[in-house]
């Protein structure tokens, strides 16, 4: 029996494949995060850090597919501001180019990145309790709203507001929520001293700290060439293609700029710089990797892998804690990648980059301060002295990452 597909059913095959295989290029992103906070924090917190990563995956699949797709996308009113709230995801609309499903899957993995930021950034001293009840509320509420304001048809798409992949509603919202953590948290033990002395921390494996970079530069062609949603026909298939080329160029110039500042200032080849750099290019490229030419898309990079290393340096300076850069990758640079998207594409505006960049940052940030403050009050948040010092590993897992390694006593009083 001869089956004879229509056009329309081509076109729907390719592009429901393409969108799979893309969310599971990003779904990846998730072990270039666990890898990279595994290398960047002390061996003392690794099996910790690793446990956060998986669960809180594990959380933002389970809260988006209950209520966070169909808050971001289910019966809204176009530029409207109050979502419609309702469970699960919906009926596939008669005229989608793809299947609901895989919409779905691609939607909940960059709900995944957003809380990932926030795991870097409060690491080795935030109960592993309260980030995964913060976790919930993050992936199933707070992210879906600002979702909908943008990529749902909200009053901030209607504002004009530009972001292709995501550098303000999915990198600088996960950097608004880590932000709030890390105010309330506080700094590590012996990070910086009475005088304003500031002490480095260094990481346990910068192996596994590069490794994840790379995974993460990997997984962002899924990320961004997936934002395109189609792939089946000229336009779609040649902007991809300008897409992957320009997130490349981005991420090899911002370890590049990150470089040459190292070299420059300090007359040394930081690694974990580079590796911010490296990412510093991707997040800023991500709110538009198609309008910018190459050579614009290395300047965005370039500049970007310099911003990174000022602001780490400057919110060391004001005693916020970040051990991995976090804030300054996603926040710091994601900020600046929604600005500069006037400048090669001209249906953008200032202004409406602007608007659109402060709403997201300050829902985002005032409802973590709001969360992380009741968790303070009740649960608490952060660890006692005591844990801090012996290490997470063992007060909330049980499992040292590298049990040939670790000595553990009684701590003198």
């Amino acid at each position: 029996m001869d089956i004879i597909l229509t056009v329309t059913e081509i076109k729907y095959a390719l592009d429901t494949f393409y969108l799979l295989i893309s969310g599971a290029l990003v779904m990846w992103m998730a072990a270039g995060f666990a890898m990279l906070e595994a290398g960047l924090v002390r061996s003392k917190n690794t099996t910790e850090i690793l446990t956060k990563n998986l669960c809180l995956y594990a959380i933002a699949c389970t809260m988006f597919l209950l209520v966070g797709y169909n808050i971001m996308y289910v019966d809204n009113t176009g530029g409207g501001i109050i979502p419609s709230l309702g469970v699960l995801i919906g009926e596939q609309g008669a005229d989608a180019s793809h299947s609901l499903e895989s919409d779905f899957f691609f939607q909940v993995v960059f709900v995944a990145t957003a809380m990932s930021v926030v795991s870097g950034a409060v690491a080795e001293r935030m109960k592993l309790w309260a980030f995964l009840i913060f976790s919930v509320v993050l992936t199933g509420f707070i992210y879906p709203l600002e979702g909908y304001w943008t990529w749902g048809g909200g009053f901030l798409s209607e504002l004009g507001f530009s972001d292709f992949a995501g550098s303000g509603i999915v990198h600088m919202a996960g950097a608004a929520a880590a932000l709030a953590g890390v105010l309330l948290l506080g700094a590590r033990k012996g990070k910086y001293g009475k005088r304003g002395e500031i002490y480095p921390i260094p990481g346990s494996n910068m192996p596994l700290a590069t490794l994840g970079t790379f995974i993460l530069w990997l997984g962002w062609f899924g990320f961004n060439g997936g934002s395109q949603l189609m792939v089946s026909d000229f336009e779609n298939a040649t902007a991809v293609g300008q897409v992957f080329l320009n997130t490349n160029a981005a991420a090899a110039a911002g370890a590049i700029g990150a470089l040459a500042f190292c070299k420059l200032t300090w007359g040394k080849a930081d690694l974990t710089m580079i590796l911010n750099g490296a990412l510093a290019g991707l997040v800023a490229i991500t709110a538009d990797p198609l309008s910018p030419t190459p050579i614009t898309a290395l300047l965005i990079g370039l500049a970007a892998g310099g911003i990174v290393i000022v602001s780490i340096v400057a919110l060391d300076k004001i005693k916020i804690d970040d051990p991995v850069g976090a804030i300054s990758v996603h926040g710091v640079c994601g900020f600046f990648g929604l600005m500069v998207v006037p400048l090669s594409n001209g249906d953008a505006s200032f202004s409406a980059q602007l608007i659109g960049a402060l709403v997201i940052f300050g829902w985002v940030f005032i409802a973590s301060i709001v969360v992380w403050s009741i968790l303070k009050r009740t649960i608490g948040i952060r660890v006692s002295e005591e844990e801090e010092l012996e290490g997470m590993d063992i007060h909330d897992c049980g499992i040292d990452a590298y049990p040939e390694f670790m000595v553990h006593g009684k701590l003198s009083r």
